[in-house]
């Protein structure tokens, strides 16, 4: 079945500044490409620091107006106006997904359900701020007081590619649930999504500059939000070296920060599991999204006693993953996100084919895939825990199999990474599940599956995998502050 292209997909996309669509600042705009075949669907604005000025002062405004102090109803009449709206328009959103960052159409469509309830779970929430009454203990007769959780202020959101159409909610939904006003920056290779949604968040009744969107570079509009007096917290989601530049930057108002990083996730497979399961469950926590997940289990650790049979079996299953245009019927995965990436991929794959076994994949289609950025599934054997490939994040499907022998063993290696975003295992054994669950230092871990996230728990990372919480009723507070007023009613 031929799937429409949407009329939103053409044509030049502006800036939402203060609830108006302008002209980016330097009169330039960014070709968005289809990765599926490296065709250009549209041009997007780019912006730079005079736009992020622009942008931050209409936040600035609306949070000063009326906007901060609607009531915790109207807040949620809001929340649910805009699940409405997005729901209503699904097709059309997850097809642009789709389309900007080559995700296939079957994981894009199933965003709809998991968007719904996050929403709903926001729209949940707008009672979280306010007083929050704790009785005084040495308050003399006569004086009172009140805590209250107050909105932040303005926030910044730099998101990532691999999937905006989900990633920018942790920016919006929050800020309406709390009345604060957000400026977002979507990566400039994956735009389209968050800007028809904006647009759609404005048709529902979002009042003009509480969301605003500066497309652009990181270089540009990424740094010039780090830098700017004017936002009081940013949420960051992408790589360690940017994050650095950002916690650097921020420096200058000690702006508040939620970073989300990179991840070199060990998923740990026993001699009591459940092959049946494990090889596809630790199989896809690799290459969904043509691993373009920062939660990706790569590390995959086997006991010695079922390694081989693993790998022969994880090389069978890799090989039955249909890859390609996302649009086309049954595809699982489809292409990397551009060129550069495809590089990326391509160089660990030569290191890994120095240092270990590349016992399936790894190879660019050709044919009628040439003209976009593919690469095949991929499993390395026999490579140790100082490889290259098992210490460096690839962001592409790209499985490193190492073995263990002991519990232990699984454990010190597992932990043996700078970084700490998530992990999982597999095994019948419910004691050892305890115990290695509690044992790997991650913010998340999964125990017989892999990358299932509730919007009511959330997740986030430990070490240089960052610190703050996506989801749950933690991530709502993260945008409020405390304070405290004390009465003299003698």
């Amino acid at each position: 079945m031929t799937i429409a292209t949407p009329a939103f997909v053409q044509g030049t996309k502006k800036l939402l500044i203060g609830g108006e669509w302008v002209e980016p600042s330097s009169g330039q705009y960014i070709d968005a490409v289809n990765p599926a075949n490296g065709e250009v669907l549209a041009r997007i604005a780019q912006g730079d620091a005079r736009d992020v000025d622009l942008a931050v002062a209409a936040a600035r405004r609306a949070f000063e107006g009326p906007w901060s102090q609607y009531t915790p109803h109207e807040r949620r009449k809001l929340l649910l106006s805009v699940h409405d709206a997005i729901v209503d328009n699904f097709e059309e959103l997850a097809v642009i997904e789709t389309l900007d960052m080559g995700a296939p159409l079957a994981r894009t469509r199933g965003y709809k359900e998991w968007l719904s309830q996050l929403l709903q779970f926001y729209a949940g929430q707008t009672g979280l701020r306010g007083i929050q009454q704790t009785p005084p203990l040495s308050i003399a007769p006569g004086f009172t007081a009140i805590k209250t959780l107050e909105p932040v202020g303005v926030v910044g959101g730099i998101i990532p590619w691999n999937g905006p159409l989900m990633g920018l909610w942790w920016i919006y939904g929050p800020a309406l649930a709390t009345g604060c006003t957000a400026v977002l920056k979507p990566a400039e290779d994956a735009s389209l999504a968050a800007l028809r949604v904006s647009e759609l968040m404005m048709e529902a009744g979002v009042p003009d500059g509480v969301i605003n969107v500066v497309t652009g570079y990181g270089k540009d509009v990424g740094q010039a939000m780090s830098e700017h007096m004017g936002i009081d917290r940013i949420a960051f989601t992408g790589s360690l070296p940017t994050a650095q530049a950002i916690v650097r930057a921020s420096a200058n108002n000690v702006k508040r920060l939620q970073l989300e990083l990179g991840g070199k996730s060990p998923d740990i497979v026993f001699d009591d599991a459940d092959l049946d399961k494990a090889v596809p469950g630790a199989g896809m926590g690799v290459f969904t999204n043509s691993g373009q997940v920062c939660v990706a289990g790569t590390r995959i650790f086997v006991q010695r006693s079922i390694h081989d049979e693993f790998v022969e079996r994880l090389s069978a299953f890799a090989k039955t993953v249909k890859i390609g245009d996302g649009l086309a019927d049954g595809v699982q995965i489809g292409p990397l996100i551009s060129q550069r990436q495809l590089e990326r991929v391509q160089h660990y794959i030569e290191v890994g084919s120095r240092e270990a076994q590349l016992v399936s994949g790894g190879q660019r289609l050709a044919g009628e895939f040439e003209k976009g950025f593919y690469i095949e599934p991929t499993v390395f054997a026999n490579v140790s825990n100082d490889m290259t490939i098992a210490r460096e994040e690839i962001f592409g499907p790209v499985a490193s199999v190492i073995p263990f022998d002991t519990e232990e063993e699984a454990l010190a290696l597992a932990n043996d990474t700078p970084y700490g975003l998530a992990g999982g295992l597999w095994t019948e054994n419910l004691g050892r599940a305890h115990r290695v669950s509690s044992g790997i230092r991650s913010g998340t871990v999964w125990v017989n599956t892999y990358g299932v996230i509730d919007p009511a728990i959330g997740f986030g990372g430990t070490k240089m995998s960052g610190y703050g919480w996506k989801g749950g009723r933690e991530h709502v507070e993260s945008f409020l502050y405390q304070k405290a007023t004390y009465f003299n009613i003698a």
